[in-house]
């Protein structure tokens, strides 16, 4: 079966929460890492850059976290770029933790398939995840941004250059250049983290 597209970013609290909505649509998800996001001027550099873009759409628990990283996306965001959506208060804990958290209540990554499709159907618009500058695979690993010695280094001084992460994976950081940067800004950028 296919996965339904949302062309619009989702932001979530962690790396479970993506994993959940990675398997139910085609969508560019990006975990806050909780409350690291307080900490990390990068991740928000990021996440405001993707809001001014695109638009995004804001799916935190329900619990006080949430609502703490929800209110601090709030103020941190352009309020006219961003949607939020909320998860229903349900009782539990996800299947992987061995008690429940100290609210009580099921994250995201614990909600019902169907349950997040009806929340997120409103967004499927078909279009897959925009590819802003369609940088590809092939031009990381000629540009000696993947698979060659020093790669990571490189790849570090293009994030930092470009305002994003510096420990962002390889793919993570052609996602973010094609969702930020066109073809032609993305060559700009190298060029001058060469000199």
């Amino acid at each position: 079966m296919e996965k339904p597209c949302i062309s619009r970013p989702i932001i979530v609290e962690g790396k479970y929460d993506k994993i959940k909505l990675d398997s139910l649509f085609s969508a560019y998800i990006i975990p806050t890492d909780g409350f690291a996001l307080f900490k990390k001027a990068e991740k928000r550099t990021l996440l405001r850059r993707l809001a001014e873009r695109s638009g995004v759409i804001v799916l935190t628990d329900a619990d006080g976290g949430g609502r703490q990283i929800r209110s601090f996306l709030s103020e941190l965001l352009p309020k006219d770029r961003v949607t939020h959506l909320y998860i229903p208060a349900v009782k539990g804990k996800e299947k992987r933790k061995e008690k429940a958290g100290k609210a009580g209540l099921l994250g995201v990554e614990g909600i019902e398939a169907d349950t997040l499709r009806a929340i997120l159907a409103p967004y499927v618009d078909g279009a897959p995840p925009k590819e802003h500058g369609g940088i590809t695979k092939q031009d990381f690993y000629l540009d000696g941004l993947s698979g060659n010695v020093g790669a990571k280094t490189r790849r570090e001084a293009l994030a930092l250059a470009l305002g994003l992460p510096p420990d962002l994976t390889a793919n993570a950081l052609l996602d973010a250049c094609n969702l930020l940067y066109t073809k032609e800004e993305y060559r700009q950028m190298l060029d001058r983290i060469s000199e």
